[in-house]
């Protein structure tokens, strides 16, 4: 039996270098010829866009979003249309000079596009006028904003042509450019390089919990999954909690793996969900179901119910364990406390709320 909380449901179980040219002129030459598709309207943002919680921010916003044609945008000053289809460099020319908010343009527009979710050709067409007026050279800024569309929307060839342009260019990223480029890996053939990417992460600092589950997403998705469960561990090491999709996607995983020595590492994370009080949401619930219902040679079966107030569960008529300590508990903790902190020498303890 194993119960696990969601609120009010519960499962009952039973039994730096030169520019890369060459990838800067590919990247060019496809803003060039960018996909059919993207024709539509154009949305209007403004270039002095409020903060989502500045004060009218919620009037400006409906003004720029207007629910139906019968309410008709009047003309904003500094206010621009954002494209949603690839300009040529001409049309960039003309939508810089109209902008005339005090911001510099090409950031200014690349921001709106990454807040907006535009498309990556739209995005790329950017890049190309960028780097037609600068030598072909495009600045870290306006590749890491690029980046981020081509990671949004899982574009994973335009990722590695960003990737090369990058290695080629600069010696070290910053976490944030390494962050999207192991984002947009690991769904490639080149998936390993993501994790050379979390190498140099570790170089000047712990890799956050999301690099890890991205990287083990990778492992697991190439079938190796040895290495997801190093890095888990290595992520454990850190004293690092890792995200409950990160846990979810082993179980996932599990569901087509015949592995005792698996399914024993599956229960470890159980217990270390109870031991630290981790509860999973109902999507990673429904997995820990599934992975349990399809155990081979098992039988078991399990069902969303509820918890009454005294603890049990009306499944299967058990008691779930209580999250408050127990007087044995208590006294030892107590103990503990006295000995190390108040009759110890740990001043950092005693000092430290």
């Amino acid at each position: 039996y194993y119960g696990i909380r969601n609120q009010q449901k519960w499962i009952s179980l039973k039994t730096v270098s030169p520019q890369n040219t060459k990838a800067v002129n590919l990247l060019i030459a496809k803003a060039r010829y960018p996909r059919k598709g993207d024709e539509g309207s154009k949305k209007q943002v403004s270039s002095d866009s409020p903060h989502l919680f500045a004060a009218g921010a919620a009037k400006k916003r409906s003004q720029m979003n207007p629910q139906s044609k019968d309410h008709a945008l009047s003309p904003v000053r500094d206010t621009i249309q954002l494209p949603t289809k690839p300009l040529n460099s001409e049309e960039w020319d003309k939508l810089k000079e109209d902008f005339k908010g005090k911001a510099n343009f090409e950031n200014w527009i690349s921001s709106q596009m990454t807040h907006c979710h535009s498309s990556v050709d739209v995005a790329k067409s950017l890049l190309a006028w960028v780097a037609a007026k600068n030598n072909g050279v495009i600045g870290y800024d306006l590749l890491v904003k690029y980046l981020y569309l081509c990671v949004f929307h899982n574009q994973t060839s335009e990722v590695i042509d960003v990737y090369e342009i990058m290695k080629a260019r600069y010696k070290s990223l910053e976490s944030g450019g390494n962050t999207l480029l192991i984002r947009g890996l690991i769904h490639s053939d080149r998936w390993r390089e993501a994790l050379l990417l979390l190498e140099d992460i570790k170089k000047v600092m712990v890799p956050s919990k999301k690099n890890y589950h991205d990287c083990i997403q990778g492992a697991l998705l190439h079938q190796d999954v040895n290495i997801a469960w190093d890095l888990y561990q290595e992520l454990l090491g850190h004293g690092v909690i890792p995200m409950l999709e990160t846990l979810k996607a082993f179980f996932d995983f599990g569901k087509d793996v015949k592995d005792d020595q698996y399914s024993n590492k599956l229960l470890d994370i159980l217990l270390y969900l109870r031991n630290n009080q981790l509860y999973p949401g109902e999507s990673f619930a429904h997995s820990i179901k599934t992975w349990f219902e399809s155990v081979p040679g098992e039988q078991w079966k399990g069902q969303f119910t509820t918890v009454q107030k005294s603890g049990q569960c009306l499944g299967c008529g058990k008691t779930i364990e209580s999250i408050h300590l127990s007087p044995e508990e208590y006294e030892f903790l107590k103990g503990k406390i006295m000995r190390d902190v108040i009759d110890g020498g740990d001043q950092y303890r005693k000092t430290t709320p």
